[in-house]
């Protein structure tokens, strides 16, 4: 008896028949350029470091963008900005405007150096007008500027705000918590803001399902008062300051 054929079709040669996938009107270039745009993320990470090369211990802080002049949460960012400058830090913000604006504000009126990482998106946030001459740099890349954020920062501030400051914050954590990053104190100033998010990840994620250790709470400090914070970096670091990585 003849064995009858198979008429299961055959997946490598059907693979060579298929009609190519279809590319956006447009931007039929963008997968051949990739290898080009290497060099404008370097010129961008150069940028970042020479920036930095001579602004010693610094600290950044977060925060909402929509906060306005005159109100509670941009007062306590000014102030917040204020304290870091006395104590001796350089303080970093994104550049642009509410809690960003107030720290760099608080930090270049209190004589301070005042820096900005600013970032280029569709809506074209502008550089606040209290960041130093020459201290301002603005960035294409996200990723970039969360490099710069992470290596130069003794701690990381994180006033009220919405996904961008979650973000940061969150990427901080993951950081330190793998090991990628040195330990540095993650500041969340505003308990009736950030209670609620601490809570969860404390008593959800850590003690009832177990997906994070205690220990990868221990850096994370919920605060009302920003004097507080002085006292928590100084504790942070009994040798001294470096950089993370």
């Amino acid at each position: 008896m003849t064995k009858k054929a198979s008429s299961a079709p055959d997946p490598l040669k059907q693979a060579g028949t298929q009609p190519p996938l279809p590319v956006h009107s447009g931007r039929e270039n963008d997968f051949m350029v990739d290898g080009w745009r290497v060099f404008k993320i370097m010129a961008e990470f150069v940028s970042g470091f020479e920036t930095m090369s001579d602004s010693g211990p610094a600290v950044t802080v977060f925060g909402s963008t929509r906060v306005l002049p005159g109100s509670g949460d941009y007062a306590l960012a000014e102030k917040t900005g204020a304290l870091l400058a006395r104590e001796g830090f350089s303080v970093i913000t994104g550049g642009g405007p509410g809690v960003m604006e107030a720290a760099n504000k608080g930090a270049q009126e209190a004589g301070g150096v005042s820096i900005g990482f600013n970032i280029k998106l569709p809506n074209q946030q502008q550089p606040n007008r209290y960041i130093d001459n020459g201290r301002l740099v603005s960035f294409q890349y996200f990723f970039v500027r969360k490099v710069m954020f992470l290596k130069y920062s003794q701690a990381f501030i994180a006033l009220p705000g919405g996904f961008g400051t979650l973000d940061e914050v969150s990427e901080a954590i993951t950081l330190i918590q793998t090991g990628k990053s040195e330990r540095f104190p993650v500041i969340l100033i505003g308990k009736a803001f950030w209670e609620d998010f601490y809570k969860w990840v404390r008593v959800t994620m850590c003690e009832k399902h177990g997906y994070i250790d205690p220990s990868h709470l221990d850096f994370i400090y919920l605060e009302d008062d920003p004097a507080r914070m002085i006292s928590i970096i100084r504790a942070f670091y009994p040798e001294g300051y470096s950089l993370n990585f």
